[in-house]
């Protein structure tokens, strides 16, 4: 099981978060749903900081519905006051249902009209009791299951491919990832592309980075160069510059402000 925080840089600066599966008969759609929940008091701000997973992300909050696109650097929003999010991280069938142009929204986001989804997870969220969670994340999956339809033999392969490229840590080039689902090398940038809107190589490479800081965060005295051997980076100048190109900070400087 991927660890839930696994992309969030700073955890210890996190608010209240919950991470839960979807219905069964959305299993296909979303791989969880994240749940942020905060209170903070006047003047407080708490910044996340989050180099999040290859994919996009259907999103709840009180100020609408936004379907987000997949990133290529780390991202940042800045919580204040009270406040709460529904968050589906969708398989690429999922995706697949809510747009075409998936490399459209990379580094961006668009509003989805959708006040049949948004009035019900708002009333679910702003319930006191324990079930509150539960029936949002009830309300999201039936709105996805009901959006995209039957699974279809495309939409099942775009899931093993997303499910290979973000989990398995023995692939680590595109022409890997190809043999091992037994496509050709264009026909799995065409998935990526068509599914997520990254190349393959950005889909490992993000995957790789996030190893990368959580074990910085739970190993402090790694050593970097033998990190990087282990991560599959040529070098540690390797590690050090992916590092930089999407955290803006060195693997050391990380390090140190952990």
């Amino acid at each position: 099981m991927i660890d839930e925080r696994r992309g969030v840089l700073y955890p210890e600066r996190m608010p209240r978060f919950h991470r839960l599966p979807p219905e069964p008969a959305a299993g296909h759609l979303v791989a969880w749903f994240w749940i942020p929940e905060w209170e903070l008091g006047a003047g407080e701000r708490s910044r996340q900081d989050v180099v999040a997973y290859p994919a996009l992300n259907l999103v709840v909050d009180p100020s609408g519905v936004q379907l987000v696109g997949a990133t290529t650097t780390a991202t940042h929003r800045d919580l204040t006051g009270c406040g709460w999010a529904v968050g589906a991280l969708l398989r690429p069938a999922g995706a697949a249902a809510l747009t075409d142009r998936p490399a459209d929204l990379r580094d961006s986001w668009t509003a989805v009209p959708a006040p049949e989804l948004l009035g019900p997870v708002g009333d679910a969220m702003g319930r006191t009791d324990e079930n509150r969670l539960g029936t949002a994340v009830t309300i999201m999956s039936r709105w996805l299951v009901e959006r995209a339809g039957p699974l279809t033999d495309a939409g099942r392969q775009a899931n093993a491919m997303s499910e290979l490229l973000m989990t398995d840590a023995e692939v680590r080039t595109a022409e890997q990832a190809a043999a091992r689902l037994a496509v050709s090398l264009r026909t799995l940038q065409r998935m990526t592309h068509r599914y997520v809107g990254v190349p393959p190589l950005a889909m490992i490479r993000r995957r790789r980075l996030q190893e990368a800081a959580q074990r910085l965060r739970d190993e402090p005295d790694a050593d970097l160069s033998a990190l990087a051997a282990e991560l599959g980076y040529a070098d540690h100048a390797h590690l050090t510059g992916d590092f930089r190109a999407v955290l803006g900070i060195v693997p050391s400087g990380y390090r140190q402000q952990l």
